[in-house]
């Protein structure tokens, strides 16, 4: 058992981490000095810089030397809105290399009122266990009767074990099978997905963290927070009236604009009404319709999934069947919604509705129209705590292998794989989750599944790195190429793009970024040689933004999110934009040079898969003919950041710039 003060020091932050060996089973508490927090904030940063300095080079991703956290924001709790959000950190099992996720709902605010800023995990328990923490105490506990279940089932045992206000990050059978694919759910089903971290937890035989903390943490100037929120929600509040606007065919209208190869840039108004609306299923017939979404496994088109399929999957379908809308902790835009199915082959009780994500890779990828089956899959996949983006794609690489003759029947338990077949594709995703039969190869994604299975079936498995990427055609929006190719944890799309910085306005907040044009010509949009610099900066402010546990959805819906004021308000420091901007860049060097330390350079060993950048390149559709320059983009991108093509590793004198000494010392010794 640890225990430790926790008396709040008025900065937004407890300037303390928990640690916990799960070999051992001891747990103790470390002070953080104030200057890491000055150089990386909280959250992300403060992961990466105890990772950086801490995990060996070379460890197993699932061996007892990885060390995975989790991190609240520096605006966790402290008064501001849309900071609800958790961040999961570790050495990632599918590519080797850095792994994150992130997740909202409740679980962040009840960790950060334990009085420490994260936890971070070494070694492995020899028995299942779970950890319960509290402002008081931490103790690891018996997860015997535990191991096997769901998430689901788990976080209902553990909630009415200790009643109000714990709240419960968990993982499922996919973590404790050390599926690559598994992830962390809390809030009944809401998932920290990517990167495989799940399997880094079950590695560990850690069940669950309960958090029950009641403490808040200070902050430096409490008044000014509080109007700082007051003018966001008035900002937030204008032209809601419009909402009852919207609806499907206003939507597919904007992407038959964008099909044609008009690009506006996107009204961040619109985007927080569509949100406010439908949620993320607002974007699946649009997604369609521009070529943003990936369609049979990479290589189909809007030719193959027409519009009376995919118009099934549409917004106000999938909204039919909503019963409650809700948001997560400090959350002014409510984009989440539970569902009820009672219609159909598979009644589901109570679910979350189906992000776009899910959606699109049980359905668009898939050539699955039954929405149905889409929301049972979302359902299996949460409480199985697998990644349904990954998942999706490991389901349209073995379908593919059917078709090609590469496996059969005799490989799939009897089941007749098929594009569309939604019957297949449950079972199969069922066979996933449990790791039975050619499900224990597929589980741990198309890159290793491919070289077990061999027969030529490496040309259908779509990957970055390791990473199947997420359901955003970079064809569409070049942007999503670098993060898919260039990130430290590669085949993500929520770091950087295109279609970020047309809504985030960054030219408003800091002196680097680019203005990004009101109209766009097709030729302008795949001009390779204007993006590096415009994308990296959006980079930097994804880590500021998951340094101070921000929802993504908050920084592009139109407010004028005051992120950099109340961080000082929080703090009680004077840095300006630019000064917040450079400590999420000195985030991600870290990432990079976690990286590097780890033998891994982007540009060798996160090339994505040739469809991803169009070769060959789509014979219809909107995306029709376009190949992408991926790799003048990529170098584009990595003279911003001032890595070495060659080597990953950042030049020395801009690490001098940055105050980096922790880099320098490492790589020029």
């Amino acid at each position: 058992m640890g225990k430790g003060q926790n008396s709040a020091i008025g900065k937004g932050y407890w300037g303390r981490v928990c640690l916990v060996d799960l070999t051992s089973g001891t747990i103790r508490y470390e002070a953080v000095a104030e200057e890491i927090y000055r150089k990386f904030l909280s959250g992300m940063g403060l992961a990466a810089k105890i990772v950086w300095d801490r995990m060996k080079p070379g460890c197993d991703p699932v061996g007892p030397e990885n060390i995975l956290g989790f991190t609240t924001g520096l605006l966790t709790d402290t008064g501001s809105l849309f900071t609800g959000r958790f961040m999961i950190v570790g050495k990632s099992p599918l590519s080797g290399g850095w792994g994150d996720s992130n997740c909202g709902g409740f679980f962040a605010p009840m960790l950060k009122r334990c009085g420490v800023d994260a936890l971070f995990f070494e070694g492995a328990s020899p028995t299942p266990v779970y950890l319960y923490i509290d402002e008081q105490r931490a103790e690891l506990r018996d997860a015997a009767d535990l191991w096997g279940k769901d998430t689901i089932e788990t976080e209902a045992i553990l909630r009415d074990r200790y009643k109000a206000g714990a709240q419960v990050a968990c993982i499922g059978p996919a973590g404790e099978k050390l599926s690559y694919m598994a992830g962390v759910s809390t809030d009944y089903g809401r998932m920290a997905a990517r990167a495989g971290l799940g399997a880094v937890i079950g590695s560990k035989k850690l069940k669950a963290v309960v958090a029950a903390g009641k403490r808040m943490v200070a902050v430096a100037d409490e008044r000014r927070m509080k109007e700082l929120s007051r003018q966001f929600r008035a900002r937030f509040a204008k032209y809601g009236r419009f909402k009852g606007l919207l609806n499907d065919r206003l939507l597919a209208f904007f992407g038959w604009l964008t099909g044609k190869g008009l690009y506006v840039r996107q009204p961040a108004v619109v985007w927080r009404l569509m949100l406010k609306k439908f949620g993320t299923p607002s974007l699946t017939a649009m997604s369609v319709e521009t070529g943003d979404s990936p369609i049979q496994n990479w290589k189909g088109t809007v030719t193959d999934f027409q519009p009376e399929k995919y118009r099934k999957l549409r917004a106000e379908e999938i909204g039919r069947y909503d019963i409650k809308k809700y948001g997560c902790y400090s959350c002014p835009l409510r984009c989440g919604a539970t569902s009820r199915v009672m219609d159909g082959p598979y009644k589901i009780e109570k679910s979350h509705r189906p992000e776009y994500e899910t959606i699109c890779s049980f359905g668009d990828l898939l050539l699955n129209d039954d929405a149905h089956s889409i929301f049972k899959l979302n359902d299996m996949a949460n409480r199985g705590g697998v990644d349904s983006i990954s998942c999706g794609g490991v389901v349209a690489f073995a379908i593919e292998c059917f078709t090609k003759g590469i496996i059969d029947k005799s490989d799939t338990n009897g089941l007749e794989l098929g594009w569309g077949k939604s019957e297949a594709i449950i079972g199969l995703t069922r066979m996933i989750i449990d790791r039975e039969g050619i499900g224990d190869i597929l589980a741990d994604g198309v890159k290793i599944a491919a070289k077990k299975i061999g027969k030529g079936s490496e040309e259908f498995a779509v990957h970055c790195g390791g990473v199947e990427p997420a359901m955003h055609d970079a064809k569409f929006d070049p942007g999503f190429a670098v993060a898919y190719y260039c990130e430290p944890a590669p085949g993500r799309h929520s770091v950087t793009g295109m279609q970020y910085l047309d809504l985030q306005f960054l030219e408003n907040q800091f002196s680097r970024a680019a203005k990004i044009p009101l109209f766009s010509t097709r030729k302008k949009r795949y001009d390779v040689h204007d993006k590096g610099n415009a994308l990296a900066v959006g980079v930097f402010y994804k880590m500021l933004v998951d340094g101070a546990g921000v929802c993504l959805f908050g920084t592009q819906t139109g407010g004028d999110l005051p992120l950099c004021q109340w961080m000082n308000a929080a703090t009680g420091w004077d840095f300006a934009p630019d000064d917040y901007l450079r400590a999420g860049e000195r985030v991600e060097q870290l990432r990079q040079a976690f990286n590097v330390k780890n033998g891994l350079n982007p540009l060798r060993d996160f090339r994505p898969h040739p469809r991803i950048y169009g070769q060959p390149p789509l014979y219809s559709g909107p995306l029709k003919g376009i190949t992408l320059d991926v790799d003048s983009l990529a170098l584009s991108f990595y003279r911003a950041m001032h890595w070495d093509p060659a080597t990953g590793i950042p030049g020395e004198q801009h690490l001098r710039e940055l105050g980096l000494t922790e880099l320098i010392e490492a790589f020029y010794p």
